[in-house]
């Protein structure tokens, strides 16, 4: 899961950017599905989840080209808050 929080009222536009995405992890080895949540109260915060199949196959794909070129639609100037960007892992207990 990635959090971030836009500091700068560019929120608009990145939300056009998620709905444009070139969807290259679609085609990840290990990938299952993405969802992009923006809490009702904070316009500005997007929680991305990303659901794979193994951590391994998630770094690969973090550390390679397409990870890279995927982001080659990031709204130019934006800027977002350090203090409240993270991004943290999780194992599925239950379904």
């Amino acid at each position: 899961m990635s959090r971030f929080v836009v500091a700068n009222g560019m929120g608009e536009q990145v939300r056009a950017a998620f709905l444009d995405r070139p969807h290259f992890v679609d085609q990840a080895r290990g990938f299952v599905r993405m969802e992009v949540l923006i809490p009702h109260d904070q316009p500005a915060e997007f929680w991305l989840m990303t659901w794979w199949t193994d951590e391994d196959s998630f770094r690969t794909w973090h550390r390679g080209h397409t990870f890279r070129d995927s982001h080659a639609g990031i709204p130019r100037g934006l800027k977002l808050d350090p203090k409240q960007t993270s991004l943290r892992m999780f194992n599925q207990l239950c379904r």
